[in-house]
C-alpha cells in the first residue's frame, strides 16, 4: 500500500513540473468541475486570467455531459488558450449509487425532471443551449474547434485531490462546481482528506423562491417548482451526502439565488471579448448568451467576498430516501439538526451583480 501511495504521488508532482512550486502568496486553487459547454468553461477561463491564483489543476467529473468528453473539451481549451501548463486529470464517469435506470424508474413513478445533464436522452422543445447530441459514456463525438493532443494526468482525480491535500495541507480551496463525486472518492480514500482542505466552495439550491408567472426555460424549470432540487446533488445524492457530512473547515454553498439574476447577455460577452486576447478569443468562438453566470457567480463571491450581499448558515444534509425527494437539501437552523453528521454550511443568497459582470470582462478580457 505504501508503494502504491508513493508512486502516486511521484507521478502526480512529476506531471506537474514547474507548476508544482507556485509563489507562496499565490491561493492555490483545485476546479473541480462537469466542463461540457462554454458555461462549464469560461469560470475556468476566468480564474486562470488571475495571476494571483495558482491553479494546481483541473478535476473533472460526470454530470452536464460525461467525463470523457469533458476531459477532452478542457484539454482542447487549454491548448486554444495556450495554457497547457494546468494539469487536467479524469475523474467518475458514475455516481455513487445513481445510475441513469434508477433515475428513469424515479421518473415513472414520480414525474419527468426536466433537466438530467448526460442522462438526457433527447434535448427537448423547451431546450434552450445549443448542445451536442446526446451519446454513450464512453463517446467523445468530433468537436467543432478539434481534438485534443495532449492528455490527462495518468492518476485519478481522487488520487490527484488527496496528493495536493498532503502536499499543502490548509492551503488549497476546491471550487466544486459539479456533481460531488470526485470528493466524495477522496474522503472515503482517506479519511483525514477533508480536514486537510482549506474550504470547499460548492453551489446549488434555490431558497428565497422565484417567479413562476414567467416563462421557465429548462434550467430554471428544475427549481422552479422544487427549489431544493439541485442538479448538482440529485445526480449522485451519495457523493453529496458523503460532502455534506465531512469535516471540511469551512464549506460554503453559492445559491441559484446568487446567480440567478446574472445573465450572459451578448452585450456583456462583446465587452469581455473585445481584447482578442487567447482567453477572449476562445470564449468569443464558444460562448452562447443568455444564460446565468452560475460558476462565474460561484468563483467571483470566492475570489472577493466583498461582492456577496446576503449571506446565510444553515446544518444541511441530502435526502436519501428513495421516493421525489432523492437528492434534494435538507436543511435546519443552524446548529439544530438532527445529530446525524449534518453540519453547518456557510450560504451566498445575494451577489452584487455590477461588480459579478465587471469582474468576468476583466478577468476573460486579460
Amino acid at each position: 500500500m505504501m508503494r502504491w501511495v508513493l508512486t502516486v504521488a511521484m507521478l502526480v508532482l512529476a506531471a506537474l513540473g514547474a507548476t508544482g512550486a507556485p509563489a507562496a502568496e499565490r491561493r492555490k486553487i483545485i476546479i473541480d468541475q462537469d466542463a461540457f459547454e462554454g458555461p462549464g468553461l469560461q469560470p475556468i477561463l476566468m480564474l486562470l486570467n488571475d495571476p494571483a491564483i495558482d491553479v494546481l489543476g483541473i478535476t473533472i467529473v460526470s454530470g452536464d455531459g460525461w467525463q470523457p468528453e469533458e476531459t477532452a473539451a478542457t484539454l482542447r481549451m487549454l491548448e486554444l488558450v495556450k495554457r497547457t501548463d494546468i494539469p487536467v486529470i479524469a475523474g467518475a464517469t458514475f455516481p455513487l449509487v445513481n445510475s441513469k435506470a434508477r433515475n428513469a424508474r424515479r421518473e415513472a413513478l414520480y414525474g419527468a425532471l426536466p433537466y438530467k445533464g448526460a442522462w438526457m436522452d433527447s434535448w427537448p422543445a423547451y431546450n434552450t443551449i445549443k448542445r451536442r447530441e446526446p451519446h454513450a459514456p464512453d463517446v467523445v463525438a468530433p468537436m467543432a474547434e478539434g481534438m485534443p493532443t495532449t492528455k490527462p494526468l495518468p492518476v485519478s482525480a481522487a488520487e490527484f485531490l488527496l496528493a495536493m491535500s498532503r502536499k499543502y495541507p490548509g492551503q488549497v480551496t476546491i471550487l466544486a462546481m459539479g456533481p460531488l463525486t470526485n470528493l466524495a472518492l477522496a474522503q472515503r480514500l482517506d479519511d483525514g482528506f477533508a480536514g486537510r482542505i482549506r474550504e470547499i466552495v460548492t453551489e446549488g439550491g434555490n431558497f428565497v423562491g422565484r417567479d413562476l408567472a414567467k416563462a421557465q426555460d429548462e434550467f430554471a424549470m428544475q427549481v422552479a417548482f422544487n427549489p431544493r432540487m439541485s442538479f448538482n446533488h440529485f445526480w449522485d445524492p451519495e457523493a453529496a451526502h458523503i460532502v455534506f457530512t465531512s469535516p471540511w473547515p469551512k464549506l460554503t454553498l453559492v445559491t441559484g439565488d446568487a446567480s440567478d439574476p446574472t445573465v450572459g447577455t451578448q452585450a456583456l460577452l462583446d465587452r469581455a471579448t473585445a481584447s482578442g486576447r487567447p482567453v477572449a478569443a476562445y470564449v468569443k468562438r464558444i460562448a452562447q448568451p443568455g444564460y446565468p453566470l452560475w460558476d462565474e457567480t460561484q468563483a467571483a463571491a470566492w475570489r472577493d467576498p466583498a461582492i456577496v450581499t446576503a449571506r446565510g448558515r444553515l446544518a444541511m444534509d441530502v435526502d436519501l430516501m428513495p421516493g421525489a425527494n432523492y437528492g434534494a437539501l435538507l436543511t435546519w437552523p443552524a446548529g439544530k439538526g438532527p445529530g446525524l453528521g449534518e453540519r453547518d454550511v456557510d450560504l451566498i443568497y445575494a451577489v452584487d451583480v455590477p461588480k459579478v459582470e465587471a469582474m468576468f470582462v476583466d478577468l476573460v478580457g486579460r
